[in-house]
This record gives C-alpha cells, sequence and structure tokens, in this order.
C-alpha cells in the first residue's frame, strides 16, 4: 500500500526553526485535514510531505509515485504570470490569453480528462472563456482541474478555502467529498470550521510541531480540541457580567510613568534611566532576554519595589509615597503568572478556583454566596470548562490550570491585566488554548493587557505596543514602538 510515513522527525526550515513531526502517516485512500493557526508551519508541513524539504533527522518514507499539491500561492503565481505575459506590446488589446481548457491542459493532451473533470468542479461553461476574466473561486477551480488531469495518488491542498466566500467554501467541500472517493486527500486549513464532513483524520499543528493527531473520532473527543474548537467560534462572544461595580480609572491620566528610572544593588544596576509611559488602551508586549529586567519592571509598575520611592513612578496618576496604599494599587491590577500557577497547590475544584477571584485568595475559605457561585459557572461556560466544574483543579491539564488562573484574575475586571509568562510550561496544543483566550478578553471588555513574554511566537493579536529589551554593550536600551 502506498503511503508517506514520518517517524521522529525534524525538518530545517531556517537558521532558527525546525518543524518536529512525532509521527505521521498517510495511506492510500486517506483523507487527512491538518489545521493550524498563521505561523504554525502548515505549507512547511505541505512541503515536507511532499518531498520538498529534506529531513535533518528521524525518518521520512514515500511511496507514492506522484504527488501533487494545489495552493494560494501557487494560483497567485500563475495569475500574476498571466497578466505579465499580457503586459507586452506585440500583444492584441483583443488576446486575453489562454483559456480556461489551454489552461487545465497546459500543453498536455489530457482532453477527456479535461473534460471529466470540469464536469465533477461544474466549471464546463467556463472552458472557453479567458483564463484572466474568471474570478477568484472560478480561477481555482480551473487550476484545481489543472491539478487532477496530471492523476496525482496524493493531492495535497494548502489553504483552498483562502478568500472564498462562504457558499464557494461549502462548494469545495462537496468536491472534496467527489475527490475523496478517487485519490488520497491532505487538506491544509487554518480554520475549525472548515474542516469537511468526511475527513477521516485529523491533525493540528502549533509553533512548527505537530501536536495532536489520529482518527477523527478519537481527535475530536479530546477536551483540548473542543475547546479550540469553541474559542474560534466564541471571540465575539460577551463576558459574564461583573458581580459587583467595575473599577474605572481616569481615561486622560497614564496608568503608568516611568521617568530615568534606576534601580541598582550595590554596583550593579538592573534599570538604567528608563523612562516609560503606559496610557489608556494600549496593550503592551514586553519582551527581552532572561536577566533583563523585565521582572524588577513588573514589581515597579504593581507598586512592589521599594526603590520605587526615589525614583519618579506615578502609579495611576499618583506618585510613588505620598500616601497611597499597596492595596490601592493591587486592586487595580490582575497579575497572572507561573510562579502564582506554581503556589496554587489548593487541590481544590475547578469552580472554587474561579470563586477565589472574587476574594483575591488561593481556594475558599468562607462561605459563597449563591450569586457568586452562579456568576463563577457563567464564567466556566464562557471558557467552555462548565462540565469540569467539579472536578479537582490539579486534574486538569497545565493549559486549561493556566486558563483557569487567568479567568479567575478576570472576574473583577481590573482595570489592568498582567500576564507574566502565561505561555511558559505549555506544549504547542495549550499554548494555542491560552492565547485564543487572551485575545478574547481583551476583545470582550476594558481591561488593559500588559504581556510579559521573551518568545517571539507568544505574544497574542491584541498587541498595539511594544516595550522591549534589546541588548547594548553595557546593559540593555529600552526601545519602544507602536504595532
Amino acid at each position: 500500500m502506498k503511503k508517506v510515513n514520518i517517524q521522529q522527525a525534524e525538518f530545517l526550515l531556517n537558521q532558527k526553526n525546525r518543524l518536529k513531526i512525532p509521527h505521521f502517516q498517510i495511506q492510500q485512500g486517506d483523507f487527512w485535514v491538518v489545521v493550524g493557526s498563521n505561523g504554525s508551519g502548515k505549507t512547511a508541513f505541505s512541503l515536507v510531505v511532499e518531498g520538498k524539504i529534506p529531513v535533518y533527522s528521524g525518518q521520512y518514507e514515500n511511496t507514492f509515485s506522484n504527488i501533487q499539491q494545489f495552493s494560494f500561492e501557487k494560483q497567485q503565481k500563475i495569475l500574476e504570470q498571466t497578466f505579465r505575459d499580457r503586459n507586452n506590446d506585440c500583444i492584441s488589446p483583443d488576446d486575453f490569453g489562454k483559456t480556461a481548457r489551454q489552461t487545465i491542459l497546459n500543453g498536455s493532451d489530457h482532453h477527456q480528462l479535461c473534460q471529466q473533470y470540469a464536469e465533477i468542479l461544474g466549471i464546463t461553461p467556463l472552458l472557453d472563456r479567458p483564463f484572466m476574466h474568471l474570478s477568484t473561486g472560478e480561477s481555482r477551480k480551473i487550476l484545481l482541474a489543472q491539478t487532477l488531469v496530471q492523476q496525482p495518488d496524493l493531492l495535497i491542498l494548502d489553504e483552498p478555502f483562502e478568500g472564498l466566500d462562504q457558499k464557494s467554501v461549502q462548494d469545495w467541500q462537496s468536491l472534496l467529498d467527489i475527490l475523496s472517493k478517487q485519490t488520497t486527500l491532505l487538506l491544509i486549513i487554518n480554520r475549525f470550521n472548515d474542516i469537511p464532513p468526511t475527513a477521516k483524520q485529523i491533525a493540528l499543528l502549533e509553533r512548527c510541531e505537530l501536536v495532536l493527531q489520529g482518527n477523527r473520532t478519537e481527535v475530536e473527543q479530546h477536551s483540548i480540541f473542543q475547546q479550540l474548537h469553541y474559542a474560534e467560534n466564541a471571540i465575539d462572544v460577551p463576558l459574564p457580567e461583573s458581580a459587583s461595580p467595575v473599577q474605572k480609572l481616569d481615561q486622560n491620566t497614564p496608568h503608568f510613568e516611568l521617568e530615568n528610572v534606576t534601580i541598582q544593588y550595590a554596583d550593579k544596576i538592573i534599570l538604567d534611566k528608563l523612562t516609560w509611559t503606559v496610557l489608556p488602551r494600549q496593550h503592551w508586549w514586553i519582551k527581552g532576554p532572561n536577566g533583563a529586567g523585565k521582572s524588577t519592571l513588573l514589581s515597579i509598575i504593581t507598586g512592589d519595589h521599594p526603590q520605587s520611592y526615589s525614583n519618579i513612578v506615578r502609579l495611576f496618576g499618583r506618585q510613588r509615597g505620598t500616601g497611597e496604599s499597596i492595596w490601592q494599587i493591587k486592586s487595580n491590577i490582575g497579575y497572572v503568572s507561573s510562579q502564582l500557577h506554581m503556589d496554587y497547590r489548593v487541590n481544590c475544584s475547578v469552580l472554587d478556583v474561579i470563586i477565589s477571584g472574587f476574594f483575591d485568595s488561593i481556594g475558599v475559605y468562607q462561605r459563597t454566596p449563591d450569586a457568586l457561585r452562579v456568576k463563577a459557572m457563567q464564567w466556566l461556560e464562557r471558557i467552555n470548562l462548565a462540565n469540569l466544574a467539579k472536578k479537582p483543579f490539579r486534574s486538569l491539564s497545565w493549559g486549561q490550570q493556566r486558563l483557569l488562573l487567568i479567568t479567575r484574575a478576570m472576574v473583577k475586571y481590573p482595570p489592568v491585566l498582567i500576564l507574566d509568562e502565561p505561555l511558559q510550561g505549555l506544549d504547542g496544543l495549550n499554548r494555542a488554548l491560552v492565547k485564543n483566550f487572551i485575545d478574547q478578553l481583551v476583545q470582550n471588555s476594558a481591561t488593559q493587557l500588559l504581556f510579559v513574554s521573551h518568545q517571539d511566537q507568544d505574544a497574542p493579536q491584541c498587541i498595539t505596543h511594544i516595550f522591549e529589551f534589546v541588548p547594548k554593550e553595557n546593559g540593555y536600551q529600552y526601545v519602544q514602538t507602536a504595532v
């Protein structure tokens, strides 16, 4: 039986990135769907299966004889070439280039196959029209027919739905049902909703690693798959209303102002004349290598650092040390870090983790009003974990635990939410889960986000500004940019 078999393999994409595939096998007659977000390595994966990227380590075996790939990029290149061919003084204004039929045949004599696939794809009326006059959806079907007349025994379709309206996507899914009965299919997409009903196997890519795969039924029963699928449709779903009046800050006053702040211990300078202003409605990504001073910066803006008093540090409009209490500062801030996660050792229920956010406690040690329990359940429903409400916190995946702790920090709608390395310690699947939820929180609330990470791939899409510690000869410079 024909197959592509990949085992414990890495594929070198560039100097920094490798595509990791623990194991993957596509056999004759399979219909695989690979789902991944932008930058997850989907296109590289298709090239790996096709044999276009050599294996760096591990095993790659292929016994298919004719692998063909269809992609949005391929369509763009052909369209661009068509327009370049016409941009010639020797071409008559009435010459519109190749017809759709000529494009499909591409110099071959497969006229019968051309007619056959034109009927299957519903493009017979288009065959004698100029290719360049066709719509995006029509031209894509013509190019698919061009690929099919080459009679592939493995057809890879890389993002075939990109740029198509919903009706066209549904038409394509029906076509794939027909094609899956004739050849082996590998479909690569970025949306769960685009998975065709007839697909037999599903795999997930995240951060250039195949993180989940198998029979469709088994994969769809995976709790994190269900949450990721839910998250795709929940980006605009409102968050539960606050159980108490939401604390609001002056939207005309900077939330944080640091002027020439210097922090040092003996001769060691940690922060050197750092100036930074954080205005309302800005969502900042604080990035930099380990040891650069990110944690020190956070301790200043959360009111914890003792040297703040000897610097110009204004938090929520007040100079540090002018009578405000540490609790007044912290009441404006929700804070989640890997350290908090490690410290949350109380093995209470999932529901109690959310309830503890209303009391700013680790665990619940007092009678909870029914209204708060109802509100906590609403939050669990919003993150698709209501069915786990009675489960022990420690029985959940690490990513689901992190998701709960972020939700716990949000139940009182803090004006500022600080997430300090929130994806640290998470595998690819759980990273995707938490990142999606962070974007949902920001989109559906007035809370301002300060996101801390030194990994370039970690930042959520909602970021508006970047504060970066950039190494220089002696210490770091502080580069601030709007996204």
